[in-house]
């Protein structure tokens, strides 16, 4: 059974810096390209951040570059998302991902506020 559990997720002020974590379970990381995702109340969902099965090429959006990093950890089976210079407008419920699958975790809450 594929399970998703995200965690991390907490309130930051403006600029501040956090590390998401996806744990996986009931298949292996390396095998697949993993994604992050955000959805912002009354927003389109959007993806943010993808890695690749060899880790070595990474994709993200154009309003994170520079900002956010994916990484994965193989011995731990698990993605990362790290998440610095946060913004007001990065508030958002963050989702790991099967890349182009309908797997996702619960997702966890990331709230940016003064």
């Amino acid at each position: 059974q594929v399970q998703l559990v995200e965690s991390g997720g907490g309130l930051v002020q403006p600029g501040g810096s956090l590390k998401l974590s996806c744990a996986a379970s009931g298949f292996t990381v390396s095998n697949y390209a993993m994604s992050w995702y955000r959805k912002a109340p009354g927003k389109a969902r959007e993806s943010v951040a993808e890695i690749t099965t060899t880790g070595s090429s990474t994709n993200y959006a154009d309003s994170v570059k520079g900002r956010f990093t994916i990484s994965r950890d193989n011995a731990k089976n698990t993605v990362y998302l790290q998440m610095n210079s946060l913004k007001l407008e990065d508030t958002a419920v963050y989702y790991c991902t099967i890349s182009r699958t309908i797997y996702w975790g619960q997702g966890t809450q990331v709230t940016v506020s003064s």
